[in-house]
C-alpha cells in the first residue's frame, strides 16, 4: 500500500496525504493573495529552481501598459521574470510571459500555474532548444498538499526545465560565491560609515544580497532601502511594504499629496511606483550603476547611497512621524 493511500493494521501509525485542488481556499486572489506569498517567501521558488539566492527586484514592474508579477534577481545578478496563474495556462498568458521577457531582457523566464496545458509545455521546451544557453524557461504547477488535517503544504512541480538546466547549476555556484562576496565588500564600509558617523538604524540583515534594507522605526514594512535593481541601475528608496495593503496605498498617497514640498527638500525629483494591483509601494531616487562596476565608480554609488539614504532619513522621518500613528 502506498503512503498516499494510508495505511492500517499492528504496523506504524501512518497519515494520509492527499492533494488539495482548491488553490484559491489558500490565495483567493492572484494578485492580492499569491503574488505577495510569493515574493515574501522566494526562497521556496528558488529552492525549486536551484536558485537559493533569488530575489525579488519588484512586484508589479511594468512593460508598457502591462504589469508583470514579480521581477527577480539570482545570485549571478541575471533578471528573471516570474508570471502566476492561479489556474490551468492559456495563450493570453504565454503572450504575456514573452513580452516580459522582451521587456526586461530576462535570462530566466518562470510560468507559475495550477496546471500546464500540452501545447504549453510543448511551446516552453520549444523556447528552450530553439534560444541560446543564456536563456531559460521553466514551466512549474503550483500544489497543495496535506497529512490528514494538516495545514495545507506547498510544492512546486517542475514540469518544463532548460536542456542544460542540472548542468548549469552546478557549474553556477562558483559564480553565485563570487558575486555573494562583492556584495559583502560593497555593503560592509556603507553600513559602517551610517553606523559609526550618523547613527543611522542598523539594517534588518546583513546577508551578501543585491539591497540593504534599513527600518524607520515607525511601521512594520516601511523601511529604507539601497539596492542594485538589475544590471544597470543603483536605486535608495522609501519601501513601503506592511502587512496591510490598505494602509500601505494610504500612506504612500498622503506622502505623494505633499511631492512637491518633498521633492524641493530632497532637491532632486522621485519616482513615485504606487503599484495598485500589488501590496507595496515605492519612493525612490535612481542612477546608473551595477556590482560588476570597478572599485572607482562602486566607491562613488556608494558615497551617493549614503548621501540619499540620510537625505531620506532627514525629509521622510518627520512626515512618518506625522502620518504613522
Amino acid at each position: 500500500m502506498s503512503n498516499a493511500e494510508g495505511a492500517s493494521g499492528s504496523g506504524p501509525d501512518l497519515g494520509t496525504i492527499k492533494r488539495e485542488d482548491d488553490l484559491r481556499g489558500v490565495w483567493p486572489n492572484e494578485a492580492a493573495d499569491f503574488t505577495p506569498w510569493l515574493a515574501e517567501n522566494m526562497s521556496v521558488l528558488g529552492k525549486a529552481l536551484g536558485m537559493e539566492d533569488l530575489e525579488v527586484d519588484a512586484q508589479e514592474a511594468s512593460v508598457g501598459s502591462y504589469s508583470l508579477d514579480i521581477l527577480a534577481r539570482d545570485g549571478n545578478g541575471r533578471q528573471v521574470v516570474i508570471e502566476n496563474q492561479l489556474e490551468a495556462t492559456d495563450h493570453t498568458h504565454l503572450g504575456q510571459l514573452l513580452t516580459y521577457a522582451a521587456g526586461f531582457d530576462a535570462n530566466v523566464i518562470v510560468w507559475i500555474a495550477r496546471k500546464f496545458r500540452d501545447e504549453h509545455r510543448d511551446a516552453l521546451e520549444l523556447l528552450n532548444r530553439r534560444t541560446g544557453e543564456d536563456t531559460e524557461f521553466f514551466g512549474i504547477e503550483v500544489e497543495l498538499w496535506k497529512i490528514d488535517n494538516s495545514r495545507p503544504a506547498v510544492n512546486f512541480k517542475l514540469v518544463t526545465t532548460p536542456n542544460e538546466w542540472r548542468k548549469q547549476t552546478v557549474r553556477t555556484v562558483g559564480r553565485v560565491s563570487e558575486r555573494r562576496r562583492s556584495y559583502r565588500e560593497f555593503w560592509r564600509p556603507l553600513t559602517d560609515t551610517l553606523r559609526e558617523e550618523h547613527n543611522f538604524i542598523e539594517p534588518q540583515s546583513l546577508n551578501p544580497k543585491s539591497y540593504r534594507s534599513f527600518p524607520t522605526g515607525h511601521a512594520e514594512g516601511v523601511k529604507y532601502d539601497a539596492n542594485f535593481y538589475s544590471e544597470e541601475r543603483a536605486v535608495v528608496k522609501l519601501y513601503i511594504g506592511g502587512p496591510d495593503k490598505d494602509w500601505n496605498k494610504e500612506l504612500f498617497d498622503q506622502l505623494e499629496e505633499r511631492k512637491g514640498d518633498l521633492e524641493s527638500e530632497f532637491g532632486e525629483p522621485f519616482e513615485w511606483e504606487r503599484r495598485s494591483r500589488g501590496k507595496t509601494s515605492e519612493i525612490m531616487v535612481v542612477r546608473p550603476g551595477s556590482i560588476d562596476d570597478d572599485e572607482e565608480a562602486l566607491a562613488e554609488i556608494r558615497a551617493w547611497m549614503v548621501e540619499r539614504l540620510l537625505k531620506f532619513k532627514q525629509v521622510f522621518g518627520p512626515r512618518l512621524d506625522e502620518l504613522v500613528v
